[in-house]
């Protein structure tokens, strides 16, 4: 479908001619001020003037783009339209979900289900199902897969009907490769050409690390599933102009350290800083010095330093990784064209105006670790040791916590139940019996001696790694710790050096490039003999589908309370997100993981300890497996080639046998089995007419839940394993699912079902109705007493009542990440309204989207100060105003007590643009596409 055309109000329409083509094109220089704005802003600016159309984009937008004050703090808010949206499998279902049912819905009210297609191209890539139960042997690779195919296929197929059913919807399936990896390396276009026109890539995703393909000159970041699926159906998504921070890059990378170091640097420079909603753009002269693969890696790590976005303007680098990459002659000639014609070439002697400014000469950069349990705590690599023996004291306290899961930000990354089935070994020769941990003085120490069929005898004790794995597109995209890690194992395996017995070693690329380049390096036979066979091309251990640890060793930790340790190329190291025997969490460089994985303990200093003796006796020290720089780069030139990427992902979408001999239903209608557990057919378009019903006022609501400050979207949304005595747990039981096949919340993420009954059911909710009770609970003023119960459970007994539903919340409700069934699952239980002290930006969004209203308690005010407890009845009056066509500034909420007293305050009315009153006069966004569809 065309895209509707610009009102064109500066004049900026013209043609840009590359080689035979000719291309329609909006020219930023039309625009005042545009010339010195950073290169993001300009993206945005060519944005708002190829979509300008008078109503949510005006010239008015476009203007203050061009007017944009660095300094000034961000208030205006624009309506940017993504050239694309990217998906990953747990975040994406739910989106094909909705269109399966929109289909329904347009062939009800007398549409063509034809219709119902993504607007904007849609690529999904099926990477975070992928689980490690087997490893440390030949077949882990093909055993995984196998067993990822069992536990999901009514997901793929679902999926599998998809990719066939949608126009401008692709599916890269099962085993190949991690969906930004993907994205940069074949999915990213840098400048789009589509309809006539030419016009920056811009893409938005289902996952927090979309960013990475910020390294390619292309604007992007994660969003929530809804404002994806809005983007998918040609919704602009709203944004506040952001401040941007300039971040000047001098200098080069020292030998000894790592993109990964680099990373880490910049993650703690960063965090200190504070970039939290704003802009992160690299410049100066050392960019160009900046390998590609770098700048992905920098990108990748945007959501843990808290920006929005962190990009790499396009230069000759960009162009060099395009063609290796084996894009097109006539690609590459429109980037580089289009890119100088708009001014959005890097030019080093050009500084843009900035908000705010940061530098970071890479000479300075030093080997490092992040953890034990946030990315953003950096450790210099000589202090590690010492770090880990301070750290350990907070954890083997008497009445030490269990750690709370702390989920993925805008993701929405899981970690499945930790009794996954088959998990498997390598068949070793008899391992001589070694210590964890040598148990010095300095730090509390436990031995416990294990015995492991095929692993032999060994002591165990705090900080033992029990997890080292080389995983996460972060850097499993950049050859240079690819192959540095893969050189340092040969080294070491020359050395006479292996893996201690009690690690589980795992190597999940990103690519089946990596594989390719692996084998043309010869490198492959030295990773395998430290244990580091392919597990799957996946995100694995990163969103914690490391899998369970071998029985013997679960046991000790679970048995001894053991504080054990794991260390992971990833670039997520949350409280119990890794795995549920893991208490302390490390990111380390590829090559660091694998020097952990020889030493066997966090306890350990590299420069002081050897991590072994050669066939001599003699001592073997990191030092003296550590690759050279020249030999990294050596190797990267004779191993990797334009053909591995062409042939890699020529067939990207195919599958090979498994899955194409996945049986899939056909037609343009989804056929829903009614016993499936993992994808049914929500109820948004139950009983929808072809216009919409007049908003009506809300009477006579109850409280659902009354919560505090910083209320986040992991404690709303479904995330994690699937306790059995919850209400998801009660309906798997119900429906013939036992519990070892439970998987987790967000593989079940196509089951409304599932979703609603996770909804506010975190552990570490605090609903005040309650006193000192954590979780999903809430009062039920529906029975006798308003005895306490499930919040699912009661949800219903109000539903069946006919009881409206609302939320009250402190400040920054809806914060953290943006979540699509955040929103989707306060609607589904029957919210209307939810009334806070102020709303996260996307949240508040989404909330409009599903059709539930945000309210803002007046300036200064709370539910405490206005004696709000939660037990009243409420009354909200003036929502009508909107059926004039108007949205109401205010509307009056009354609060009724038992006693029949009454508090009344008028909330602010947080539906914030036009398009929003377009989508809560629907009922929400979904509901207003289809009837534009059909009208």
């Amino acid at each position: 479908m065309t895209a509707p055309a610009s009102k064109d109000s500066f004049g900026a329409r013209d043609t840009l001619k590359v080689g035979d083509a000719s291309y329609e094109v909006f020219r930023l220089n039309k625009v005042e001020g545009s010339q010195r704005l950073p290169y993001s802003l300009k993206i945005l600016l060519e944005n708002l003037l190829r979509t300008e159309d008078g109503a949510n984009i005006t010239a008015e937008h476009i203007r203050a783009l061009g007017d944009w004050d660095p300094q000034a703090d961000p208030s205006i808010e624009i309506q940017f339209t993504p050239a694309r949206v990217i998906m990953q499998d747990f975040t994406g279902v739910p989106c094909v979900v909705d269109l399966a049912t929109m289909r329904e819905a347009v062939t009800e009210l007398g549409g063509d289900p034809d219709k119902v297609n993504p607007l904007a191209p849609a690529e999904l890539v099926i990477d975070h199902s992928v689980i490690i139960d087997v490893f440390g042997r030949a077949d882990a690779f093909e055993r995984n897969v196998e067993i990822e195919y069992e536990r999901n296929r009514e997901r793929y197929q679902f999926l599998r009907w998809g990719q066939n059913a949608f126009e401008e919807f692709k599916v890269v399936p099962p085993g190949t490769g991690i969906v930004h990896q993907v994205n940069i390396e074949y999915l990213a276009r840098t400048v789009m050409a589509r309809n006539g026109q030419a016009y920056p890539d811009t893409c938005v995703g289902t996952d927090s690390h979309t960013t990475m393909v910020n390294g390619l000159g292309v604007l992007g970041w994660g969003v929530g599933g809804i404002e994806a699926e809005a983007a998918m159906l040609g919704q602009p998504v709203s944004m506040l102009i952001p401040r941007v921070v300039g971040f000047k890059l001098t200098g080069e990378i020292p030998p000894g350290a790592t993109a990964t170091d680099v990373v880490l640097t910049i993650t703690e420079m960063l965090r200190r800083h504070g970039v939290v909603g704003k802009f992160v753009e690299f410049y100066g002269d050392g960019v160009g010095a900046v390998p590609l693969a770098n700048r992905a890696t920098i990108g990748n790590m945007s959501p843990e330093f808290g920006s929005t976005a962190a990009i790499f303007p396009i230069d000759d680098e960009t162009l060099r990784y395009l063609k290796l990459t084996g894009r097109s002659e006539e690609q590459l000639a429109l980037v580089e064209a289009y890119a100088k014609e708009q001014g959005l070439w890097h030019d080093p002697g050009h500084e843009p105006e900035y908000s705010e400014y940061l530098e970071l000469d890479l000479s300075t950069v030093v080997p490092s670790i992040a953890g034990p349990k946030r990315p953003q705590d950096r450790i210099e690599l000589t202090d590690a040791k010492s770090s880990f023996r301070k750290s350990l004291h907070d954890y083997v306290e008497e009445n030490y916590p269990v750690p709370h899961t702390k989920m993925d930000e805008a993701s929405e990354e899981s970690f499945p139940a930790s009794d996954s089935p088959s998990l498997s070994f390598a068949d070793e020769d008899a391992v001589p019996a070694h210590s964890a941990a040598n148990g010095a003085s300095g730090r509390p120490s436990k031995p416990v001696k294990v015995s492991a069929a095929d692993r032999g005898e060994f002591v165990l004790d705090h900080g033992a790694v029990v997890i080292a794995s080389i995983t996460s597109c972060t850097n499993t995209s950049n050859p240079s710790v690819m192959l540095g890690a893969a050189l340092l194992a040969r080294n070491a395996v020359e050395k006479g050096l292996t893996a201690k017995p009690w690690v589980k070693t795992s190597m999940a690329p990103g690519s089946q490039v990596v594989t390719d380049y692996y084998e043309k390096a010869g490198l492959w036979p030295y990773l395998e003999k430290l244990g580091y066979h392919l597990v799957g091309y996946g995100c694995t251990t990163c969103i914690g589908n490391s899998g369970p640890l071998p029985e013997e060793i679960s046991a000790a930790v679970q048995d001894n309370d053991l504080t054990v340790v794991s260390v992971l190329s990833g670039n997520r190291n949350f409280e119990g997100r890794i795995n549920p025997d893991v208490k302390m969490n490390y990111l380390a460089s590829p090559p660091l993981v694998i020097a952990y994985a020889l030493a066997g303990t966090m306890d350990f200093d590299f420069e002081t300890q050897p991590l072994g003796q050669d066939a001599d006796g003699n001592d073997v020290f990191l030092r003296d497996i550590w690759p050279t720089p020249q030999e990294i780069q050596e190797t990267i030139d004779r191993s990797i080639t334009q053909d591995m990427f062409t042939k890699d992902y020529a067939d990207v979408f195919d599958g090979g046998e498994r899955w194409k001999s996945l049986p899939t239903p056909e037609g343009k209608t989804f056929e829903w089995d009614p016993q499936s557990t993992y994808v049914r057919k929500p109820p948004y378009f139950e009983g929808m007419a072809a216009r919409p019903a007049p908003v009506e006022d809300i009477s006579g609501a109850r409280v659902l839940a009354l919560l505090g400050d910083s209320v986040t979207t992991d404690h709303i949304s479904p995330a994690g394993a699937i306790k059995a005595d919850s209400p998801a747990g009660r309906y798997l039981t119900e429906h013939g699912v036992e519990r070892k096949d439970f998987n987790s919340y967000g593989s079940r993420r196509g089951n409304h079902e599932v979703m609603i009954r996770g909804t506010f059911a975190n552990i570490r909710l605090r609903n005040l109705l309650l006193d000192d009770v954590q979780g999903g609970y809430t009062r039920d003023f529906t029975q006798d007493g308003a005895p306490q119960a499930f919040i699912y459970d009661a949800a219903q007994n109000y539903a069946a009542a006919g009881i409206p539903l609302v939320v009250l919340g402190g400040k920054e409700y809806g914060s953290g990440s943006s979540r699509d069934w955040a929103a989707k699952g306060t609607r589904l239980l029957g919210v209307r309204a939810v009334i806070a002290e102020s709303f996260e930006r996307i949240h508040r969004s989404n909330l409009i989207g599903m059709g539930v209203v945000p309210l803002q308690f007046p300036e200064g005010e709370s539910a405490k100060s206005l004696g709000l407890d939660g037990t009243e009845t409420y009354d909200i009056a003036g929502l009508t105003e909107l059926n004039e066509g108007r949205t109401p500034h205010t509307v009056r909420v009354t609060a009724t007590r038992s006693d029949g007293s009454t508090a009344e305050f008028d909330a602010v009315v947080r539906i914030d643009t036009p398009g929003e009153a377009d989508y809560y006069r629907n009922g929400g966004i979904l509901q207003y596409v289809l009837r534009k569809m059909t009208s």
